[in-house]
């Protein structure tokens, strides 16, 4: 974790006990990493919207028909951007607590660096009909919806982990921790790994 990010989250720890101490109003801020930008707002606690920023992300790469897929860094750069647009607008001290949200089942793989090894394979890439295929055969379709509560999906992260082994070995065999978009952001500023249990039913 920066020095940067370890000054705003020492800040957003002592905001929230001062607010519970001193009875003052805290804000929250939330961050969203969606395909075509990020977003960023900060709320009272009475839902009032105070301050708001959108950074638009490059264009998703296609390098094959059917392939979808951004460079995370790209998501970092606009999520540092939206979030030193409301903070012009808004302490640092006054934000209580933070929220993720974001496109789902893109999958970010990361060396034991925490470095993105490749683009991100978005939720909406389609190279994974093969693999998805051979899941169901080989566990049954009925069998993998008693399991996961999901058939096989191309967009999810099960089939894109055997499509990298298959298709990237050396890529493959770089590869320690695989995150959301939203997670990837997360750790960027935290320095935590950390998910939600809704969206991993969605990477099987």
């Amino acid at each position: 974790m920066t020095r940067i990010n370890q000054w705003f989250f020492l800040n957003l720890r002592q905001s929230a006990k001062s607010a519970a101490k001193y009875g003052f109003e805290m804000k929250f801020l939330g961050i969203d990493i969606g395909t075509s930008g990020s977003r960023a707002v900060v709320i009272d606690e009475r839902g009032k919207v105070v301050a708001s920023a959108t950074a638009i992300h490059e264009d998703f790469a296609s390098p094959e028909i059917g392939w979808a897929e951004q460079n995370p860094d790209d998501w970092w750069r606009a999520c540092r951007e939206v979030i030193g647009k409301v903070l012009q607008i808004v302490k640092a001290e006054e934000i209580s607590a933070i929220g993720f949200s974001g496109q789902m089942h893109g999958s970010v793989f990361l060396d034991e660096a925490d470095k993105a090894i490749r683009p991100a394979l978005l939720w909406c890439d389609q190279r994974t009909e093969k693999q998805c295929a051979e899941i169901t055969e080989k566990v049954g379709k009925e069998r993998l919806i008693e399991l996961v509560c999901n058939p096989a999906i191309t967009g999810f992260t099960f089939p894109k982990l055997l499509w990298l082994r298959e298709n990237e070995p050396e890529n493959w065999k770089k590869v320690k921790t695989v995150l959301l978009p939203k997670d990837y952001i997360r750790l960027k500023l935290s320095g935590d790994k950390a998910s939600d249990v809704d969206r991993r039913f969605g990477n099987t």
